[in-house]
């Protein structure tokens, strides 16, 4: 394998320290254009905040457009309505209507994706999941920076922090050279905590037992999809197929044939807004940690390897793949799972599996706990009660023994098994939108963002159209001491 050797033993070279360029000043800082990203910017400045928003890749999204992660799972609370074997939806529906947990950022950018043409709004039909174009995705989210009066720089590559009391900002490497971007807030929305693990806060990584972590994936696009074929392959092998699930048995006869070896134990396939066209989720590269370079330099190899080894059985094997083709594939590998950052509260697989409740409210999640298996085949999937959604309090947004600083989306306070529900997309945009309101108010009172009152971040957040569950009629209550 070409793969380049990680080293072995600490040789280090001296180099000629760098006097660097401030770039820019803002009041709240928003590093990574990701889910998490876009709803803190968007958050912050719709608060009143002068905000800048900073990307390492040339378009907003994240894992959303580089790792083709995609649709947007279900935001909306569950009610038990098993499906049959054999319905080919191709969108999850193993549950009934619910009502939308989250709201504000979240469903503007659905309503924007659906009205340019870019997602199909969610319905009860398609499980409530919305399907999306990432291309579309990449010019709406430009748009609603640009109205939110967000300024943003691209191809800049976070890799330090000064959190001092006279210089505060972020140190980024670009192709002009490096720079600094100073604040009086910063947000880590970088999904692995990097600024925060760069100031010195605490986190943990993986399992309690063994510190693995949920597998990487390498997301990609089959076109020339004949979606009736394959519906009619189902409907006369109905133990074939579940939801999103399946072709066991064509992936029994295609490992015996020495034609696969799959590692995860079924296939994976969401449909798009394009009826010729379905994304596959069925990489699973172990082991793996996305915060090393050679680990994600491995994942990419293997990624790809596999891809090929998975559309080539769907070309063979699977009707209504027989004249598909890859037309694309994530840019880079999706990471689910890296380091999850210590913050004054972390939530538990208990607070997620009960809904609990919290008087310091910024976000709710209806999202099941979801953990694809480290090792190899096998998904856990653990479900929260009929109608219900957890409170994410404010607290796991502040990383502990950290000012002027706060997390938003996967790298929240939280422990492994709750990581595996708050990980997704749209709980990730509701974390990153609190994190921005509670940012604005610590910049606008010149005070940390822990002094800020819990109930005055609620009342932000409902006027921007949040959804914060019983305080939506009921008022916003106080942080509690």
């Amino acid at each position: 394998m070409p793969v380049l050797k990680r080293p072995q033993g600490a040789r280090t070279i001296e180099v000629p320290a760098r006097h660097i360029p401030v770039l820019g000043e803002a009041e709240v800082l928003v590093v990574g254009g990701g889910p998490a990203g876009l709803g803190a910017a968007i958050g912050a400045a719709e608060a009143g905040a002068d905000v800048i928003l900073v990307e390492r890749h040339g378009y907003l999204g994240g894992n959303a457009t580089a790792a083709l992660v995609m649709p947007f799972t279900s935001y909306h609370t569950q009610r038990p309505a098993p499906q049959r074997a054999g319905a080919a939806t191709l969108c999850p529906t193993d549950h009934g209507p619910g009502e939308p947990a989250i709201g504000g950022v979240l469903q503007r950018l659905v309503h924007r994706l659906v009205q340019e043409g870019g997602a199909i709004a969610p319905a009860a039909n398609n499980g409530y999941v919305v399907p999306f174009d990432p291309e579309i995705f990449k010019l709406v989210t430009l748009k609603l920076l640009d109205e939110a009066g967000v300024k943003f720089l691209f191809h800049a590559f976070a890799t330090d922090v000064l959190n001092g009391d006279r210089d505060r900002g972020v140190l980024f490497e670009t192709k002009s050279g490096p720079g600094i971007i100073k604040a009086q807030v910063m947000i880590d929305c970088t999904g692995d905590g990097d600024i925060a693990a760069r100031a010195g806060a605490r986190y943990e990584v993986g399992r309690e037992d063994d510190g693995l972590v949920e597998p990487m994936t390498l997301m990609f696009l089959m076109a020339e999809f004949e979606r009736e074929k394959f519906e009619e392959y189902v409907e006369e092998h109905p133990e074939e197929w579940y939801g999103v699930h399946g072709l066991w048995d064509l992936i029994r006869q295609a490992t015996v044939d020495g034609e696969l070896n799959l590692p995860r134990e079924d296939i994976l396939l969401f449909g798009t807004i394009h009826q010729s066209q379905v994304a596959v989720n069925s990489t699973r590269v172990t082991k793996v940690l996305g915060t090393d370079v050679w680990d994600l330099t491995y994942a990419e190899y293997e990624g790809r390897r596999q891809l090929r080894e998975v559309a080539r059985f769907l070309q063979r094997y699977v009707p209504g793949f027989a004249r598909s083709y890859v037309v694309q594939s994530g840019f880079s590998t999706g990471v689910r799972e890296s380091r999850r950052i210590t913050g004054e509260y972390k939530l538990t697989e208990e607070d997620v599996l009960q809904a609990r409740k919290f008087e310091d409210v910024i976000a709710r999640g209806p999202y099941p706990i979801d953990i694809h298996h480290p090792k190899g085949k096998g998904t856990t999937m653990k479900r929260l009660p009929p109608d219900e959604a957890y409170d994410i309090p404010l607290r796991c947004l502040l990383p502990k023994g950290v000012d002027n600083l706060l997390v938003a989306g996967r790298c929240i306070s939280g422990s492994y098994e709750a990581h595996a529900s708050y990980r997704v997309m749209p709980i990730s945009i509701a974390t990153g939108q609190g994190a921005g309101v509670c940012a604005a108010l610590a910049a606008r009172e010149r005070i940390k963002p822990g002094a800020v009152n819990a109930g005055e971040v609620q009342t932000e957040l409902l006027r921007q159209g949040a959804n914060l569950g019983r305080l939506n009629s009921h008022g916003t209550r106080q942080k509690p001491a």
